[in-house]
């Protein structure tokens, strides 16, 4: 019976630890790590998906215990792989991007969030490989900027008061063109990210 009730004691204790309600004004960082997927979407087709690493941190700012506003940095990679004449060209896209979305904390214990948003996004390096080998992509074939929408859903698993563990998926799409190139063609960035990241209430 000793074991029981302290057993129980025990988990009220873990989960009104991990149900505190934030204050307007509170402020959490979460550095993260994902796996990321994309594609270059275009007026005819789309290519094939390619993988990379994504890194960065976001901070939120809570106006009261349902919302806040998230933005951070995230470096991640775009652009897609395609098959023409039977070779593999993949574009090596990198970018430094800027989200900044609403987030919707939601619960019981508000651990789940929905987020969404505008994300605009600076090119920081523009390659292409093919069997192994990579070269430069010219600058006046990929504009520089571009902006998306953004959003996603993840759940915060609380370890103590201050710290907790960030699991989510996010998706971008972009809004506007990438394509330099007087040929017409409109081509946009697209894809999801898998994330795991340290939420850090400061």
């Amino acid at each position: 019976m000793k074991k029981i009730l302290l057993s129980l004691i025990t988990l009220l204790t873990f989960g009104l630890t991990n149900a505190q309600v934030k204050e307007k004004g509170v402020i959490e960082i979460t550095p993260k790590i994902g796996a990321s997927s994309f594609t270059e979407y275009n007026e005819d087709d789309s290519t094939d998906y390619n993988s990379g690493v994504e890194l960065g941190a976001t901070i939120d700012y809570y106006f009261n215990d349902r919302w806040s506003l998230r933005s951070g940095l995230i470096a991640n990679k775009m652009g897609g792989k395609y098959n023409f004449e039977d070779n593999i060209y993949e574009d090596k896209l990198n970018y430094l991007t800027i989200p900044v979305n609403a987030n919707w904390h939601f619960g019981s214990t508000r651990k789940w969030n929905l987020n969404f948003g505008l994300s605009p996004s600076f090119l920081m390096s523009a390659k292409v490989s093919e069997n192994g080998f990579t070269a430069d992509i010219p600058d006046n074939i990929i504009e520089s900027f571009q902006l998306g929408f953004t959003f996603g859903i993840g759940y915060k698993i609380g370890i103590t008061e201050k710290f907790g563990i960030l699991i989510d998926a996010q998706w971008f799409n972009g809004l506007t063109n990438i394509n330099k190139v007087p040929d017409n063609r409109t081509i946009t960035n697209g894809g999801y990210s898998f994330n795991l990241g340290g939420v850090i209430q400061l």
